[in-house]
């Protein structure tokens, strides 16, 4: 492993502090680690800060980890307790920062204020989640718990100096929230951005064939936490209603609290042979593959932000079908780069059905998808360090 703190330019570390980090996987985790990945490639120091996990990683840069136990609720996730961890205070105390980004406003979020106070150094705070509708299924027996965590929420984005937002329309919910301050967009990058060189259907075809797809049949796919919240239910009674008007095939990838109430569902439903659940993949070139081998992405959530499965699909040539009026839904446009829809499920059962009889418009969008809605995160980032270079200069004037 190379020197950790072998890059001569800078002085301090830039802070990334996440409440996850891999191994668990979601949207926010893969942008803290396409974060750091990029911005270790670009010379620049990064140290993350994240609860523990057993499944610890040797990373080419810091990584300091502090006390965490396991949300029951929530798995695989874990709430950190750094109250109960002295040495992650000396640890931070001994570091040098240039700069703290704090992508979550929790327990890893609690340190970076402490870390600005102590240092005196700027702080981004970036709001990725609806948190209260996370809160309010964590603490459904104790309501009166959401009121004052959201009041911890506002209180550290009130410290940021600055907040960023992956879209526009995110405004709407932070604004819900209290939080009466400037913010900057941000967007989000796309890991699978380079995959493909060559011909688009060339490509999927070659992944159809990798998977054993039938290239007749109409691949849906979900990646995503299996949460209600995502409109899970939505797809699968949709499912059943397609199961008599189209050839189809439904694929799951991810888990969530809401797993074996969905195989409970399938059953009741009489979908066992229409719908796979594959749970994780954490192979990305494999999870690439069922982007590309699949027709379309089903995304029926009014809970996201800015999904980066909306983003992944499109740059493996797959158009989404999502909620009109969804915070997801602010950068398609119908029939252009994706399609809108109902949250209804015989609505949006409908709208698959007529996708999948018109294969020249699907091909359409899905090009329209790929040229608008893919971005590396190489270039994101260099945005994002020059942002940071701005925001470290402008600091104390």
């Amino acid at each position: 492993m190379r020197n950790l703190y072998s890059h001569p330019a800078d002085k301090g570390l830039y802070g990334i502090f996440n409440d996850s980090f891999p191994p668990i996987l979601d949207g926010v985790t893969l942008a803290v680690q396409n974060y750091v990945y990029w911005l270790d490639k670009k010379g620049f120091k990064p140290c993350v800060v994240t609860p523990w996990n057993p499944e610890n990683n040797d990373y080419p840069f810091p990584v300091m980890r502090f006390f965490s136990l396991p949300i029951w609720s929530r798995k695989p996730y874990r709430y950190g307790y750094p109250k109960l961890d002295p040495f992650i205070w000396k640890r931070l105390r001994d570091t040098n920062f240039k700069l703290l980004h704090s992508h979550c406003p929790f327990s890893s979020g609690r340190l970076a204020v402490y870390v600005k106070k102590r240092q005196d150094v700027p702080l981004i705070g970036t709001f990725h989640s609806k948190y209260r509708a996370d809160l309010e299924h964590s603490f459904q027996h104790a309501p009166w718990c959401v009121s004052i965590i959201m009041k911890r929420i506002l209180n550290f984005f009130n410290a940021c100096d600055e907040v960023w937002i992956p879209q526009a329309q995110v405004e709407e919910t932070v604004r819900e929230y209290g939080y009466k301050g400037k913010l900057t967009v941000v967007e989000n990058g796309n890991d699978f951005a380079s995959n493909i060189t060559g011909s688009l259907q060339d490509y999927k075809t070659d992944a159809k064939k990798r998977l054993g797809v039938n290239p007749d049949t109409l691949e849906l796919l979900f990646v995503g936490q299996h949460i209600w919240e995502k409109g899970i239910r939505t797809i699968l009674e949709a499912a059943a209603l397609l199961k008599r008007k189209i050839d189809f095939h439904l694929n799951f990838i991810g888990t969530g609290y809401a797993i074996d109430e969905m195989k409970s569902m399938i059953s009741k439903l009489g979908i066992e042979k229409y719908v796979t659940l594959h749970g994780v993949i954490k192979d990305r070139e494999k999870l690439s593959d069922f982007y590309a081998a699949s027709d379309l992405f089903l995304f029926p959530s009014f809970y996201d932000n800015a999904p980066l499965v909306v983003r992944e699909a499109a740059a493996m040539g797959t158009p989404s079908v999502l909620l009109e009026g969804s915070t997801a839904s602010e950068v398609v446009v119908d029939k252009v780069n994706g399609f809108l829809t109902l949250q209804d499920s015989v609505v949006f059962a409908k709208e698959v059905e007529m996708i999948a009889k018109d294969r020249k418009l699907l091909r359409e969008v899905a090009n329209g998808a790929r040229n608008s809605l893919v971005r590396s995160w190489e270039d994101v980032v260099g945005e994002v360090v020059d942002r940071y270079n701005v925001i470290v200069r402008n600091y104390k004037k």
